[in-house]
Formats: structure tokens, C-alpha cells, sequence
């Protein structure tokens, strides 16, 4: 269509219900961030810690999703490009972190991970059910998607952690979750990458 600005085919105007979404889930995932990473000192927690670093990307990504919502196709891919390469930063730091907690022999404090953790698993679930709509769509979509699933998953992990280092009295349980946390994101990260590469390649 001639004299709309695009190269080709124009986009559809985007989704209010989408933007909305996004809204409640940048302000949902900045909120839980201050929780854990307050939380996460209290109770000395890598895996608590690694959460609430996740929450402050996933608010970022909300933020970056809401900028390039109504831009072009190649620009989107290229933002999903960024996002896949700060959740694979995520992961690196995340290993880094849990060595140095490892090498501390810390034992975290079970009854604050396991109440935070749940209180953070009920934003998360709010969040996924309100993006489960979109999650076909491009690889910008997609990442958004793969945030809001990934941290639901990593707060059962982290309430499993309280429960292990409730059971053991030891800090290895909070260690492996930051682990499990952390490979979650590095493939997490491959896949929006391997996406957006595909879509670039694609417009080319």
C-alpha cells in the first residue's frame, strides 16, 4: 500500500489490549523487584537474588517491548536481537554468583525464600496468563513470552529451594536452583536470538 511509510506491506495497527498487557507487566515486574532484592539480602539467598535480577531484565523488556510495539518489522527483530543477548549476560552472572555463594558456604534463611518466592510466583502466573495470548507472534512477542514463562517456572524452583534448604540445613539446594535459573536463561536466550536472526535474514 503506497504512502503508508512502510518498505512493503504495512503493519497492523498495534494491539491496545497488547500495550495494555505490557503496562501492567512492567509495573508488576519493577514492584517484585524491589521485594527480592531486598528479600534476597535478608535472607541470603543467591537463588532469591537471581530472581530479583530477573524481574529488574523482564521490567526492562516490558519497557523496550512498549518503545518498539508500533515500529517496523526489522527493528523489532533487531530489539528481540538485544534482548537475547542480555538474557544469555543474565545467565553468565547468575553462575558467576552462585560460585562465589558456594565458595561462602552461606545457608539462606528457607522461610523468607518460600513466602517471597510464592508471593512471586502469583505475579508471574498473572503476568503469563496475561501474554499467553500474544506469544506467536514475532520474535519480539515471543522473547516477552519466554520472560513471563521462565520466571513462573523459576519461582517453583526457588520455593523447592526453601524447601531443601529447610530440609538440609544447607545452602546447596539454593545453589543448584540458581543454576537450573541460569541455564533457563541461556537457552531461553539462544532461542530469541536463533528467532530474530531467522527474521532478519528473512528481511533481507
Amino acid at each position: 500500500m503506497s504512502g503508508c511509510g512502510c518498505d512493503s506491506v504495512c503493519d497492523a495497527a498495534p494491539d491496545p489490549a497488547y500495550r495494555r498487557a505490557l503496562w501492567i507487566a512492567l509495573v508488576l515486574n519493577a514492584l517484585m523487584f524491589g521485594v527480592e532484592i531486598v528479600a534476597s539480602f535478608a535472607a541470603q539467598s543467591v537463588s532469591l537474588l537471581a530472581d530479583a535480577v530477573d524481574f529488574l531484565g523482564d521490567a526492562g523488556n516490558y519497557g523496550v517491548a512498549l518503545f518498539v510495539l508500533g515500529m517496523a518489522p526489522l527493528w523489532r527483530s533487531r530489539t528481540a536481537l538485544w534482548k537475547g543477548w542480555l538474557m544469555i549476560s543474565y545467565g553468565v552472572f547468575v553462575l558467576g554468583k552462585s560460585a562465589w555463594q558456594w565458595s561462602a558456604g552461606v545457608v539462606p534463611e528457607p522461610a523468607v525464600m518460600g513466602w517471597v518466592s510464592l508471593l512471586a510466583l502469583a505475579v508471574n502466573v498473572g503476568v503469563a496468563v496475561l501474554l499467553y495470548a500474544h506469544r506467536q507472534g514475532d520474535a519480539q512477542a515471543r522473547s516477552v513470552w519466554l520472560c513471563s514463562r521462565n520466571d513462573a517456572l523459576g519461582n517453583l524452583a526457588v520455593m523447592a529451594a526453601a524447601a531443601g534448604v529447610w530440609a538440609t540445613a544447607r545452602g546447596w539446594p539454593d545453589i543448584v536452583v540458581a543454576l537450573v535459573l541460569a541455564a533457563l536463561a541461556l537457552s531461553s536466550g539462544v532461542s530469541v536470538i536463533r528467532h530474530a536472526r531467522d527474521e532478519l535474514r528473512a528481511g533481507l
